[in-house]
């Protein structure tokens, strides 16, 4: 069985203290980071520069998710802000491939993500390129949204895409991912999970985040089921 990989998504936390909320999620295993430009999705947060105060504030690897119009000319300033692991949207690349390879180059994690409505399949020459998949389960823009049933069976195709390969790419999801709905994600085939209203609308943030990895690992049933 996989490490099971629990991101809190501070999207949900409290921005004017970043520090202390990250400190509420001592076990988790990336903290993951919501940038939004107001053009790719109808949302503004917060930038690199941001980004760098809080790989400043915490030990935890920090996850960067670029909800932005243009990756190819700031995503690797990411890199050089702290993040461990950085992921541009195919939707807004230019040139995925040379994207990943630069962030690679970096010495981040390079990691791709795909709307609900896009499909896995074209992309499957560029799994090598990538450590990691992330197949959003709601519409990228806004936390606290339903989860998209509809994906599930798009993260059984890239599971066995990815096993085809032979390949240790990590399948990510995020949007709505909760103790109702992570079961069912891991069984699809997932092994990284971001998780922000679940997480920081518990009363305890961190006791959630080992609950969210246990009922993932009894969904999870290995890549060749």
């Amino acid at each position: 069985m996989p490490h099971l990989q629990i991101t809190p998504s501070i999207l949900n936390a409290d921005f004017a203290a970043l520090g202390a909320e990250v400190a509420r999620i001592g076990s988790a295993d990336w903290v993951h980071v919501d940038v939004m430009d107001n053009h790719f999705v109808p949302n503004l947060t917060f930038g690199a520069t941001m980004v760098e105060a809080l790989a400043r504030s915490t030990d935890l690897p920090l996850d960067a998710h670029l909800m932005i119009e243009d990756p190819d000319s700031h995503a690797p300033a990411y890199v050089e802000a702290g993040c461990g692991s950085v992921t541009f949207h195919v939707e807004a690349a230019r040139a995925p491939v040379r994207l990943a390879r630069e962030i690679r180059a970096k010495g981040a994690r390079a990691s791709m993500a795909l709307r609900p409505a896009t499909p896995v399949e074209p992309y499957e020459d560029l799994l090598p390129e990538l450590d990691m998949l992330l197949l959003m389960t709601v519409e990228p823009g806004f936390g606290g949204q339903k989860f998209l049933d509809l994906v599930l069976p798009k993260i059984r195709r890239a599971r066995a895409l990815v096993d085809k390969h032979g390949l240790e790419t990590w399948i990510q999801v995020d949007g709505g991912v909760s103790l109702e709905t992570i079961e069912r994600c891991a069984e699809a085939g997932a092994d990284v999970f971001v998780a922000g209203s679940a997480v920081y609308s518990a009363d305890d943030p961190d006791r959630m985040v080992g609950e969210l990895r246990a009922r993932a690992a009894k969904g999870w049933r290995g890549p060749a089921d």
